[in-house]
């Protein structure tokens, strides 16, 4: 028995020791991972700005690089907020130091919205006088898009590459049939003919006012880059869109025969081009900086300054809780009263870019908002990719709302959800299901039966008065009768180009416009560099990206179509059943 004891707390000592040895080592790892890429970069005396999309993506914040990149052998990508990436295409526009940019287009990545603003943010750099470059080797619609901004756009002489320059296209996912199949019957309550969230699960195609909205946007957003892409390269809208669709870019020759580049080089060529533009003998000659090396060095935060501009970023979807990835209720609430019992912050913008959700979390989040502006503070929103449903309900009192042409928004309408499984139970696992209740209708959001004429018209009724209560927020807030609402609401998502026309918002403009307004309107504020930006909520550090990794897995969808869908309704659980959501019913990602 002795030896039993004693050979137990011996292994209980081992593990123990072992236990502390590993977290020692645990920390040194994480430690050393998140130094990696934390070196100061260095701005050469006089240089090229070099932007390398495929090295970078353009995101709400700036944040931290994965920390897995470099450890799993794969190319660090660096996310730049797209406010530090204006802000460093601007300083490049007056530094000495900097003589031209040089751009490789291939590889964009980054929301809509995002791209559009990064491009505007090129052509002001343009229009100061300076050069810009770009060498596209695999043109897509993004790449071709940013490269378009260029005063000179020269593509490889290398037959092989592949061209994704075809136009703008969106799929939506129907799945009535599979679910029939398996015996699942969704149950939708909701109120607007557009509003297409949960629609996927009830059709196997899109109804008719779905199918119109869907084509008005995409045709929208397209007509925006067209305009831009054909003014650009000074050939008409009607001739880019008779290439495109008569499939006359294909090979390189055929983007220098139509005026789409200006030259087609190999790589020595390239390279000699360069040095001719940046007068120098060999390549090697030219000193570069990458921009997100370059917006690290611009990146001045007026600490002296005594007034503040609070940049509240509302980016993912609206859920219940506190949850950090997303723009949860009960964390924005309070991040938001703490900004509001800051005496010094004079002005806030209010960054969204989200499709919606949670109804109750939404309320919360403006709720707050309008406290703020009962103080006297002025609140100005920025749109980003999406500001949709319950991104719009948070900032339609807004005292100015600026988008992008390409932002998708409005889409103010509700829905309620409830899966009826009994069919799959019963019929497919031969599982039965006998309920025990309190009341009738204790178990209407079990998902274990259908909902019954009563529990249908009690939903609807749920539905309504909160249609009815967007309907009213949003008047109130853009200076409309309810009726005039309701016309353009019905749940139909419109583009920011759209959106101004029927006033649901006030300017096309980006983030850097909304901040600058912002700022000008504090008193005695001349120039946005004598107030303090102070963003919210803080990026991830690299520890806590680490930490919160451990616990996530890769969509199951990857790369596929199903995966936007499956963004849209991630975490969604039984405990969702009969909650109202003011959201979109997918996201969209462009390339």
């Amino acid at each position: 028995m002795k030896d039993f004891i004693k050979m137990t707390l011996a292994t209980m000592a081992g593990l123990f020791i072992f236990g502390i040895a590993a977290l020692f080592i645990f920390i040194g790892m994480v430690g050393a991972m998140a130094s990696l890429g934390n070196s100061q970069p260095v701005m050469p005396r006089e240089g090229v700005l070099q932007i390398d999309m495929s090295a970078m993506t353009l995101t709400e914040q700036t944040k931290e690089a994965d920390p897995f990149a470099t450890l799993s052998g794969a190319e660090m990508v660096s996310p730049v907020g797209i406010y530090s990436a204006i802000n460093a295409i601007n300083a490049a526009a007056t530094d000495p130091a900097v003589k031209f940019i040089y751009m490789k287009p291939d590889g964009a990545t980054g929301g809509i919205a995002q791209i559009e603003e990064f491009r505007t943010a090129l052509k002001h750099f343009r229009n100061s006088g300076k050069a810009i470059v770009s060498y596209i080797e695999n043109p897509s619609n993004a790449s071709y898009y940013l490269a378009s901004v260029s005063d000179k756009i020269y593509m490889t002489s290398y037959e092989g590459g592949m061209s994704m320059f075809n136009g703008l296209s969106s799929q939506m996912i129907f799945l009535k049939d599979i679910l029939d199949r398996l015996g699942v019957n969704v149950q939708l309550i909701r109120h607007g003919k557009y509003k297409s969230a949960g629609e996927m699960y009830i059709r196997n195609s899109a109804s008719k006012e779905n199918l119109e909205q869907n084509e008005a946007m995409i045709n929208s957003v397209w007509d925006s880059w067209a305009k831009e892409i054909a003014a650009s390269r000074e050939i008409s809208v009607e001739d880019l869109n008779v290439m495109i669709n008569n499939l006359e870019l294909n090979f390189p020759s055929d983007f220098l025969e139509k005026g789409l580049v200006d030259e087609l080089l190999t790589r020595e060529e390239l390279q000699a081009k360069l040095c001719d533009i940046y007068v120098a003998e060999r390549f090697e000659d030219i000193k570069a900086i990458q921009l997100p090396d370059y917006a690290q060095l611009k990146s001045t935060v007026n600490l002296k300054a005594k007034k503040k501009v609070a940049v509240i970023y509302a980016e993912g979807n609206i859920v219940d809780g506190d949850e950090k990835q997303q723009v949860a209720g009960d964390r924005f609430a309070n991040i938001i009263s703490k900004v509001r019992k800051d005496s010094t912050v004079k002005a806030v913008v209010l960054r969204v870019n989200s499709p919606g959700g949670s109804v109750l979390a939404s309320e919360k989040i403006k709720a707050e908002l309008d406290l703020i502006r009962q103080r006297g503070v002025p609140v100005i929103a920025s749109y980003g990719d999406y500001a949709a449903s319950g991104g719009y309900w948070i900032s339609a009192n807004c005292d100015k709302i600026y988008t992008n042409a390409t932002t998708l928004t409005g889409s103010i309408g509700v829905f309620s959800m409830i899966p009826d499984i009994s069919g799959t139970l019963e019929n497919k696992l031969h599982v039965n299901i006998t309920p025990v209740n309190s009341n009738r209708h204790a178990d209407m959001y079990g998902m274990m039966r259908p909902l019954d004429k009563a529990e249908t018209d009690y939903m609807q009724a749920s539905v309504e008065v909160i249609y009815d209560t967007f309907t009213a927020l949003v008047a109130a807030g853009r200076g409309m009768t309810v009726p005039a609402v309701d016309e353009i609401a019905q749940g139909r998502v419109w583009t920011g180009a759209e959106a101004l026309q029927i006033g649901l918002v006030d300017e096309i403009g980006t983030i850097e416009d909304a901040i600058r307004y912002a700022a000008l309107s504090i008193d005695g504020i001349t120039d946005v560099s004598q107030v303090h930006i102070a963003e919210y909520p803080k990026p991830l550090t690299t520890i806590e990206m680490l930490m919160e990794s451990f616990g996530a897995g890769e969509s199951v969808f990857a790369g596929s179509s199903l995966e936007n869908v499956e963004k849209a309704f991630k975490g969604w659980t039984s405990s969702e059943s009969g909650k109202v959501y003011a959201r979109m019913p997918y996201e969209i990602s462009i390339r």
